[in-house]
């Protein structure tokens, strides 16, 4: 093997790495936040992050050729399909959550939230 080569293995299995620790950490977030956004939130950022990492350095094992141009398309689709899906989701949730102020605080209008960050009252 020569000098690239040993380079390309490197960062290949360095970006593999980064990828399965954002896994590991989505999967700690999933089974310890108690409320479906946050939940939603550890996941989209588990996805987009974790399989992009990922697949980097599978194409930097793979080099350059065909695969690795199919590798990166998919890396672009991932990256604008994941947000988009988990925003789609969330409003889904916060529109049909009965309950949702038992998890956070909602602010009828941005007067009253800007109120409340100064201190005073309308």
């Amino acid at each position: 093997m020569g000098f690239i080569d040993w380079i390309r293995l490197i960062a290949g299995c360095m970006f593999l790495i980064c990828g399965l620790v954002i896994f590991f950490t989505e999967i700690f977030g999933l089974f310890h936040f108690r409320y479906v956004l946050n939940r939603m939130h550890a996941a989209a950022m588990g996805d987009t992050l974790g399989i992009g990492s990922c697949l980097v350095g599978l194409i930097i094992f793979s080099g350059l050729n065909f695969t690795s141009l199919k590798l990166l398309l998919i890396i672009i689709f991932l990256w604008f399909a994941s947000p988009v899906s988990s925003h789609v989701l969330s409003r889904l949730e916060i529109s049909t959550n009965e309950n949702l102020e038992e998890h956070c605080t909602i602010y009828p209008d941005l007067e009253t939230l800007e109120a409340e960050e100064k201190g005073g009252a309308l």
